[in-house]
This record gives C-alpha cells, structure tokens and sequence, in this order.
C-alpha cells in the first residue's frame, strides 16, 4: 500500500491491488488452483477428433497440439496424426520428420501399420504422435488410384485400436486447410470435427464451405461425423470486435461453443520455435491454463452426454 501526502492536503492512499495486471495475475492464479483441485473423468471411449479450418491462419494446427497436450495433462492418452504436408504439428510435439522417417505418407500408400510409424513425444509418455514428412505433398495425386482411397486412414486406425495394448482417449488429426483426399480421409477417419475460429474480422468467413464438406462426408463417407467442437482463438478482450465475433459465433452455434476462449498469447505464439506445446513451453501462463480449461470442459462434455 503507497501513502501520498501533499502539502495543505489529507493524506490519500492507493493500492496496487486494484491494478489491471494486479487482477490478472490474481484471476490466473485462482484459475490455476481451480484446475488443480478438478476431479477430471474420463469416460473410456476413444474419441476421433479432426482439427478443421478452411480459412488459413486461424490457429489450428496450435489447437491440435495444445489440446492434445493439456489432455494429456488432465490424464488422457492422446495421438495427434499429422496430415498436413508442412509437418507444423510434429515440428511442435519434437519428434523427428525428416524425408527418411516412416510417416503417415507410408500408412496411406505403402500399407504400412500404423504402430510401426509412432513416436513418443518428449514431453510426455502418453503423447504419441504419427508424424507427417515431405512426402506427404505427393500423396494427394498418389491416392487417386488406390483402392478404397477415402478409408486408408480410417482402416489403419482401427487396426492400431484394435491393439488391446494401444487403448487411447482421444486422437486428434491435424489436416491440410484445402479440401482434399488428405482432408477427406481425416473426415472419414473421425467421428467429431473440431472447428478454431480466429476471433477477428472475417472470422466465420470460409465455414459454410467447411460445414458443406462436412455434410458431403455425412451423406457420401462417414454418417458419424459431426461438428462438436467450436473453440474461439486469439480471442483479445481489450477489444470490442472480439467480443463481437465471439457474441456472433455463439448465437450461430450455441451448443458447439466451448466457455473457454484461448487469448492471444505471445507464450503459445513461441513455443513450437522451441519444439514444444505451449502446456511444456510455460505451462503457468495464461494460453497453457486456457488449453487446459479447454481440455476439462471437452472431458466433462462427454461424460455428461454419456450420462444423460
């Protein structure tokens, strides 16, 4: 507490206490012990999620990988197959994608298993990933002439799962922005999509056309696959157009939206360039606890639809 007394005048007083960055480290902190004391449970199944936003530079590939590290932080066991020839997710979960390491590349063409192509992230035993290579970049024209093009990810998949020593919690697939066979075989693949939205100008721009493929893939490929998961990213509450896209998108998609919003964060912005997840990069800062909250909502939402 600062006392300040000017000359002819009472004594006046003011406390550091009532600072913004005060209140923000006073909500992180309690937020952080919250978590700490939540009793997450998880209900079991193996979850197939597919990260999906035909609109670049939304965050979803930083969705992927962080999600799938704060599950694991909360107890689940995860895999995140990456798809996208640029090899961002296995890039930041440290595992090895040089041209010489088997990949998702070899699953889709060479029927290899996919047992025989996951690393264990560094960050954790229970992060796995099947990571991606430059080959990858050719398999969109490769696949054209396999047979049964569309399910090569899915029929590998459950092979792995039918694995009783393989049992996951939830798998996560980080896809290519374009429609493609790579794009479509993640569809085909998954049962759940979730949809990052960036929340600025344009944001809902692109996903009609994604919630069309979707339904394409309903009819045509996977009548699971559904949308349950909105997640609002680079959300900045100083400013009056992200609380207006966030207001926007949850009266579009009220049931879909997740309570938690992922802030623009300089720590999740740098942590790949370290080969980590934002979770292992600074796991107390405010984009790993956001992640987190993430992960117990996404955790608890399944279990209270199971219940119900």
């Amino acid at each position: 507490m600062f006392h300040v007394k000017q000359s002819g005048e009472a004594s006046s007083s003011f406390s550091l206490d009532d600072s913004p960055i005060a209140r923000e480290i006073a909500d992180l902190s309690a937020r952080r012990r919250a978590l700490e004391v939540k009793d997450v449970k998880l209900s079991g199944r193996t979850r197939v999620f597919t990260v999906s936003n035909q609109k670049g530079g939304v965050g979803k590939t930083t969705t992927a990988v962080n999600m799938a590290a704060a599950l694991v932080s909360v107890g689940a066991r995860v895999l995140v197959i990456d798809l996208d020839p640029q090899g961002n997710a296995s890039t930041a979960l440290g595992v090895a994608h040089n041209a010489e390491t088997p990949s998702v590349y070899d699953v889709l063409i060479n029927d290899v298993p996919l047992v025989d192509i996951i690393q264990t992230s560094p960050e954790s035993p229970a992060l796995l990933c099947a990571p991606s290579t430059i080959h990858l970049a050719g398999a969109e024209i490769e696949l054209v002439s396999q047979v049964a093009r569309e399910h090569r990810l899915r029929g590998a998949l459950r092979e792995y799962l039918e694995i009783e020593d393989n049992h996951l919690d939830f798998v996560i697939i980080d896809c290519p922005p374009s429609l493609g066979l790579l794009t479509i075989n993640a569809f085909t693949a998954a049962d759940e999509v979730m949809i990052p939205i960036q929340c600025e100008y344009y944001a809902l721009e692109g996903l009609s056309q994604l919630l069309g493929s979707v339904q394409m893939i309903q009819k045509h490929l996977n009548p699971k696959l559904h949308v349950s998961t909105i997640l609002l990213t680079m959300y900045d509450g100083r400013t009056r157009l992200a609380q207006q896209v966030a207001e926007e998108v949850r009266s579009h998609f009220s049931h879909e939206v997740l309570n938690t919003v992922i802030p623009r964060s300089v720590r999740v912005s740098e942590a790949p360039s370290f080969g980590q997840t934002v979770i292992a990069y600074d796991g107390q800062s405010a984009g790993a606890i956001a992640y987190r909250e993430a992960a117990v909502e996404i955790v608890a939402r399944d279990t209270t639809e199971k219940d119900s």
